[in-house]
Formats: C-alpha cells, structure tokens, sequence
C-alpha cells in the first residue's frame, strides 16, 4: 500500500514538473513577427501575394503589411477592395501600416487631388475593426476608439508577451507636408492626433512595465539626427527652405524614449543603411528601416528586450 502512494505522489511530482516547464516555456515571451516593406513597382501585386504565402508557412505572431500599392498603382476602389481580399486570406494575423502611396498622391478625374477622401476609404475598408486582417485574427485597439479622434483608425496598438506594437500614420514624402501655404489641414491635424497617440502609447507601456515599445510606419522619422548645431553654429543657421514634417515626432519620441526604462524601436519603410535591413541602436532608441524588403524579427524578453532580424525568405 505504502509503495502504491509513493508511486502515485512520484507520478504526481513530475507531471507538475512537466506542466510546470511547459509553462515556464509559454511564459517566456520569446516570439516573430514579419514586416513586408512595400513596392513602388507598378504591379505589387505578385509581390505581396508571395510575401504573405512565405509568411503563411512560418509561426509568427503577426505580419506587418507597410503599404497596400506602389505611386503608379491605381487608387480606385477595385484595387483597394482586390488587395484586402489576398491580405484577408493571409494566414498569420496581419496589421496594415498605411503608406503615403496608398493615397497622398491619389488624383480624381479631374486631376485634382482627392488624398483625404482615399484616405478615409483606406480606413473604412482597412481599419474599420477593431482586429487584424488574416484568417488569424488579433485584437487591435484603435486610436479611434477615443471620441476626440474617431478618424483615426490606422493607428492601433496591440501587446506580445511584455512588447506593446503600435502603428502610426506618418506617410513618407515629408509626412504629407505641403508646402503652399494653406493647404496643410490634414497634416496639422494627423500631427495633433499623432502627438496624443504616442503620449499614450508610451504611458500604457510604462504602466505595462512593457520591455520594448515597437512602432511601425513608412515614413523614417530618424530621431537619432535632430539637426540642431550647438553654439555660435546653431545661433548663425538659416532656417531650413523646406519644413521638416516629422521634426515635431521625432523630438517627441527622442523625448519619451528618454522617459522609458524598456527599448523603442521604429520600424519603417525607409531605404536601409547597409545591404540588408538592420536595426541601428543609439541607447534604448533603435531604428529598423526594411525598404522594400521583406524581412521577420525575432524577439526574446528577459532582463530586456532582444531583436534579431532575418531576411525573410530564410
């Protein structure tokens, strides 16, 4: 009887050391994502159907999508609606990160511009859920769930393990400044919706203890270079002939960067640095420019954050 319970309170110890660890492994934070730079090709769509089909085949908890065509694609509703449909057959969960050729190009019939109108149609038929494209589907909460910025449904925030992920709208071509004077509503009130969006991106992240903060957009905000000589240089500086449109985001993210104990990277449509896409740390601050790469990145949370970034056709 006695060696009965003894083998019976032995069966019991392991499998608790067994679900134990299995726990312990689950719990351990280490996760992949994959970001699909865009095409400025005049047919993205091949492209973008074979990037979701490689990304189909590997466990990741979420692919990036950073824009939906290239400049010389069509605007029209047909190719919005044909573009949705291959990201909704996708099989991982997928985020789409507006790109400024989604839309600040567009032009109606007339050949007058209309990037506002497309812009809202990219909401409606993009971010008009609050989840996730994908058969896959992730929870995403929206800017637009606040009263005062209902609008603003590309800009969703969403938590893997201990890493908050975030998009922003911040097209590139200069942040869709316009230089003729008057003609800057959109980008004047994107800025204004942006600047409550990353105050409360950064506050969730430090009530979370979260260890990274990771953005996605298209436009390279490059908050490492903030173009400001020191001295007798910056006081003789002219003023710059064009204004910088992310100059106010990048101040604001250089600043709150500054404020947050765990790592913030910025992921982006820019052109890499190097041959291939890698991440260019300064401090906590680091910066991801894909281009129009497809590349995954492999996160491990611990003491801090991790990143390694792998082409994606690996």
């Amino acid at each position: 009887m006695q060696a009965r319970r003894r083998s019976l309170l032995l069966a019991a110890l392991l499998s608790f050391s067994s679900l134990a660890g299995a726990k312990d492994k689950a719990d351990d934070g280490a996760h992949r994502f994959a970001v699909i730079g865009n095409d400025s090709g005049e047919d993205g769509e091949p492209r973008l159907k074979q990037a979701l089909a490689d990304s189909s085949e590997k466990s990741l908890s979420f692919v990036v999508i950073n824009g939906i065509k290239g400049e010389k694609e069509s605007c029209g509703d047909r190719l919005y609606q044909e573009r949705r449909d291959i990201i909704e057959r996708a099989r991982r969960p997928t985020v789409v990160s507006l790109a400024g050729s989604d839309w600040t190009a567009c032009r109606n019939s007339a050949n007058r511009t209309n990037a506002i109108e497309r812009l809202n149609r990219l909401r409606e038929l993009f971010h008009g859920e609050p989840e996730s494209l994908g058969r896959e589907k992730i929870h995403l909460t929206q800017l637009s769930a606040s009263p005062r910025f209902r609008s603003y449904a590309e800009n969703a925030h969403w938590k893997v393990g201990k890493v908050l992920y975030a998009t922003i709208n911040l097209p590139a071509g200069n942040n869709h400044f316009l230089p003729a004077a008057g003609r800057n509503s959109e980008y004047e009130d994107r800025t204004v919706a942006n600047r409550f969006w990353l105050n409360r991106l950064f506050a969730i992240a430090r009530s979370d203890k979260a260890e990274a903060l990771v953005l996605f957009s298209e436009g390279a905000v490059r908050p490492f270079y903030l173009d400001q000589p020191a001295g007798l240089r910056g006081l003789l500086r002219r003023d710059p002939v064009e204004k910088d449109g992310f100059e106010a985001v990048r101040r604001q993210i250089q600043g709150q960067a500054l404020k947050f104990d765990g790592k913030v990277l910025l992921v982006d449509g820019g052109t890499p640095h190097g041959k291939k896409p890698e991440i260019e740390w300064k401090g906590n601050l680091g910066q991801l420019s894909v281009g129009t790469k497809a590349v995954e990145v492999n996160v491990k949370v611990g003491t801090e954050a991790q990143f390694g970034v792998e082409d994606a056709k690996q």
